[in-house]
């Protein structure tokens, strides 16, 4: 299937049908249900230039700060591109220290439904550990249980960033 959404601005100048058809193949993408191609359209506006970006903090260079107002995540001085999804857990297990959860809760939690499989979360439990580096102790497995965020981790959250 091909969708063509035109995207010449911002999200928020689409339609909420196609925001919501945006954001389900934002979706089957991450699921590695599908890929993403585009083409520049035959004529290209001239578009104001773009903010500068924010300063970035100086943080632990073990440890992570999460802007959540932007929902960007910082490991020393470089930002982490994580997914929608991908945030969305590490903000779970955030919020909630010390507390195990099982693969059904996280899908209940996180994705808002549990009729997927329960290997998705250990999917993106690995890539988020993947992403942060082996060397920054983030997320502990409770085997037989689930996962749950480690005592040793360095996270600091700016809930107004």
């Amino acid at each position: 299937m091909t969708l063509s959404i035109p995207l010449v601005g911002c999200e928020e100048s689409l339609t909420a049908p196609a925001r919501r058809l945006l954001e389900a193949a934002r979706e089957l993408v991450e699921r590695g249900e599908a890929t993403v191609s585009g083409t520049l359209p035959p004529v290209v506006e001239r578009r104001p230039e773009p903010a500068p970006a924010p300063a970035v903090p100086d943080t632990d260079p073990g440890g992570l700060h999460i802007l959540a107002a932007s929902r960007s995540v910082i490991r020393g001085r470089e930002p982490l591109p994580l997914t929608r999804l991908e945030f969305d857990l590490l903000m779970h297990l955030v919020d909630n220290p010390r507390r195990v959860f099982t693969r059904l809760q996280l899908l209940a939690a996180v994705w808002g439904y549990e009729h997927t499989g329960l290997r998705t979360v250990d999917v993106h439990i690995r890539r988020l550990r993947g992403k942060v580096g082996t060397d920054v102790p983030l997320i502990t497995t409770v085997y037989g249980v689930g996962y749950r965020l480690a005592d040793e981790a360095l996270v600091t959250v700016d809930r107004n960033g």
